[in-house]
């Protein structure tokens, strides 16, 4: 189990993450989801033991991380802008990590690399950045880990390459219990494959939660009435967090149980009315929209 408590981190006057509290439980998917300069690749970082904290702690398994080269053999990280040695080949890198982490398995790696068609001779500096997702994504499967730190590991990889990679992180979780950590602005790609979304804006988290319960408990809502309806005075009585009107036609956005929703809005007598599934695009923008983050203020 990872957890943070109340972390913080600032790079001079800019206050990257503020007092965040996550728990990510072994065995699950965890995406972190967040408007840009939100603190998710800051985040990623105190948690791989690259930056110290500011304030608060984070762990891995009860051990502290930075500098705790036995808390470092727990997790793989894939950074957003991979770093790779001078002239490196994934021939050297197997041997590179085969040191590192106890568990590398090279054996693995070198079907892996022939399965995505990757030269284990070839200078991964002639890689194409699509390619060089693929090997680091390849290297951390094969490490062994616990742990796999992913940040913006789908950008750069074709549908085909997306698809394979969810596949592998699928069967490692199911045969190994592997937890991956998925930093991403994509989120069909995490809406696939998360079990838990952590949503962050401005440094801090917005909600953490399981997707599902995300979903259960947030619904939009069409419906068209009477010009002489008290729509506005049973929405009075709803969670509303958005609501959008076209002529008699609204769309409502709210919080709370399906049935309850509906319940409410019918003695409005509707002329009709639907409930339709939000898309994980569709909570983030709700959520974030009612943090201050209103996508009307970026483009008019």
């Amino acid at each position: 189990m990872i957890e943070a408590k109340n972390v913080s981190k600032s790079f001079g006057d800019i206050l990257a993450v503020d007092n965040v509290s996550v728990t990510i439980r072994e065995g699950s998917v965890f995406g972190m989801i967040g408007t840009n300069g939100a603190g998710k690749s800051t985040f990623l970082r105190m948690a791989a033991g690259v930056f110290r904290p500011d304030n608060g702690t984070i762990t891995l398994d009860d051990m502290p991380v930075y500098e705790n080269p036995a808390a470092k053999q727990e997790f793989f990280y894939i950074s957003d802008d991979q770093y790779f040695f001078a002239n490196t080949t994934p021939k050297e890198l197997m041997r590179y990590y085969s040191v590192v982490y106890p568990k590398f398995n090279k054996n693995r790696m070198r079907k892996m690399l022939a399965q995505f068609d990757l030269d284990e001779k070839r200078k991964v500096a002639t890689f194409s950045k699509g390619m060089k997702k693929q090997l680091s994504v390849i290297c951390g499967i094969c490490a062994g880990t616990k742990y796999l730190f992913c940040d913006e590991t789908f950008d750069g990889l074709d549908p085909v390459m997306r698809q394979a990679v969810k596949s592998i992180f699928a069967q490692e979780i199911e045969e190994r219990g592997l937890t991956p950590v998925i930093a991403s602005h994509n989120l069909r790609e995490l809406e696939d494959i998360c079990d838990h979304v952590g949503l962050l804006h401005r440094g801090g988290v917005l909600l953490s939660r399981e997707l599902e319960d995300m979903k259960v408990n947030i619904h939009k809502v069409q419906c068209a009435f009477k010009a002489d309806s008290n729509i506005e005075e049973v929405l009075q009585s709803i969670d509303v967090v958005k609501k959008e009107i076209r002529g008699s036609l609204y769309t409502i956005t709210a919080r709370g149980n399906a049935d309850d929703i509906r319940n409410q809005i019918q003695t409005a007598n509707p002329i009709f009315m639907e409930l339709l599934p939000l898309s994980l695009e569709e909570i983030f923008i709700s959520e974030t929209e009612v943090a201050g983050y209103d996508i009307k203020k970026l483009i008019f």
